[in-house]
């Protein structure tokens, strides 16, 4: 996510680090370099021209220039200045205020709005504990309700089904009531999309505005747009009192121009980011913490909430555990190695979780990549449960004819167990290692950003 511009960002600093002392001439090259990197990633030019004025006010005065660490307090600089630019302060849902609390969401065709509410009613329900229902009031677009119904079956809220009818502001009446007769905490209004911005558009959504009457109207845009999703944004923002903006597929957005331009362009606070196509993978948005993983400085906060939110208690247990029993020496076998992928698929993936890590900004370009998605996990997984119990305990017994029917069983080759096996033994060395105390301030001044074994 945003790798291409957190890539030039870096390069760029990467030269001032470590110097004794920065001049003006110096300062004002890094400077033009980060310029170019904000246009290659798609940021809007008054972005980018308020972006460069800000590093430059902090980046020449004496305090910078005669500091013990220059580079480092110009990275600080960059940092802020990514911050004030993605928004300053998180922007959470004012949910509170009324029950049922409406939230409206617009958004362009194609831009994975009825895929995001079906993410935020599974967020408010499951992280908020708020009781939720969604309704659709695209009438226009072929199977639509039907598509948010079996979403909303699918992440456990409910559906208000309105009889048929081919007004959006009728069904949006209809649904408002019966959420107030069933005392719904939240309410999300679907509302169609188009092709492109349009009078017609603009005259049902502000209908639909003013029948409902939201505490938030949220825009779903397509993150991978660029400086056109803000453009976009602020048509919208013009027509409607916006009291906030949804980033989806920002988890294939490799420039990040729309998270930077948006918020500057309309004034409104980006509040949640899709970061993947399953209904979990949306995060609340907090500046500060991408601003850090642009820079390569991870985000722990978030990878510790994930954690939190993504794995069961019988998964937090087994991995309490697991601890344990390595910390009393004990062997660290396959099914313990299973376990481990099990979560970590859970999470997002190895390149997921490395990405949030401290110092994977200086990770050379692709090698994140080399790790494997969660295909590869798959694999893995099916691999070890073709093993008896004795084999998952006792990896040495595999022989190659073990090693072939495993294979067989698996739908996979023999190098591909090896390949696991190979992981494996690297975890468990790892896992030796991570046993003694101060092991993981050791390890991570021992990798200095650089990758981590295979199989970490």
């Amino acid at each position: 996510m945003f790798s291409q511009l957190g890539e030039r960002l870096n390069a760029s600093l990467q030269r001032l680090r470590g110097r004794g002392r920065l001049t003006e001439d110096n300062i004002k090259e890094t400077q033009r370099e980060i310029r170019q990197a904000l246009l290659a990633a798609d940021v809007a030019l008054p972005v980018v021209k308020s972006f460069i004025a800000e590093v430059s006010e902090q980046a020449l005065g004496q305090e910078v220039l005669q500091s013990l660490d220059p580079g480092k307090q110009l990275v600080s600089i960059v940092h802020q200045a990514l911050v004030h630019a993605l928004g300053t302060e998180d922007a959470p849902l004012e949910i509170d205020k009324q029950a049922p609390a409406i939230v409206l969401m617009a958004g362009l065709q194609g831009a994975g709005k009825t895929t995001t509410v079906a993410k935020l009613a599974r967020r408010l329900n499951e992280v908020d504990k708020k009781k939720v229902a969604v309704v659709s009031t695209d009438v226009y677009r072929p199977a639509a309700i039907e598509q948010l119904k079996t979403l909303a079956l699918e992440v456990g809220v409910d559906y208000i089904d309105i009889a048929k009818h081919e007004d959006p502001v009728v069904i949006a009446n209809e649904a408002v009531k019966k959420a107030k007769q069933s005392f719904y905490d939240v309410l999300l209004i679907d509302t169609a999309g188009r092709l492109h911005i349009d009078d017609a558009m603009m005259t049902e959504i502000k209908a639909l505005h003013k029948a409902t009457q939201p505490i938030e109207t949220l825009f779903i845009v397509d993150s991978m747009t660029g400086q056109d999703a803000a453009n976009t944004a602020k048509a919208f923002h013009d027509a409607l009192p916006l009291t906030g903006v949804v980033l989806s597929k920002a988890d294939g957005d490799a420039r990040g121009g729309a998270a930077l331009s948006v918020r500057h362009i309309t004034g409104k606070p980006i509040k949640f980011m899709g970061v993947g196509e399953k209904t979990d993978a949306l995060q609340a948005f907090h500046p500060e913490r991408l601003a850090s993983q642009i820079l390569g400085m991870g985000d722990i906060l978030t990878l510790v909430e994930e954690a939190e939110r993504k794995l069961s208690d019988k998964q937090r247990k087994k991995s309490e555990k697991l601890a344990k029993k390595i910390q009393k020496g004990r062997g660290f076998d396959l099914e313990d190695f299973r376990d481990q992928l099990t979560q970590i698929d859970k999470m997002g993936g190895m390149a997921s979780l490395l990405d949030k890590m401290p110092g994977m900004g200086q990770v050379p370009k692709g090698a994140l990549d080399k790790l494997g998605g969660g295909a590869m996990t798959t694999k893995m997984i099916a691999i070890i449960d073709s093993m008896t119990v004795q084999e998952r305990r006792f990896p040495k017994v595999l022989n190659g004819s073990r090693k072939r029917r495993i294979a067989k069983g698996s739908g996979t080759d023999v190098p591909d167990i090896n390949r696991l096996l190979k992981q494996y033994t690297q975890m468990q060395k790892m896992s030796k290692k991570m046993a003694k105390p101060g092991a993981m301030k050791k390890l991570m001044r021992q990798f200095g950003g650089q990758l981590p074994p295979e199989g970490f």
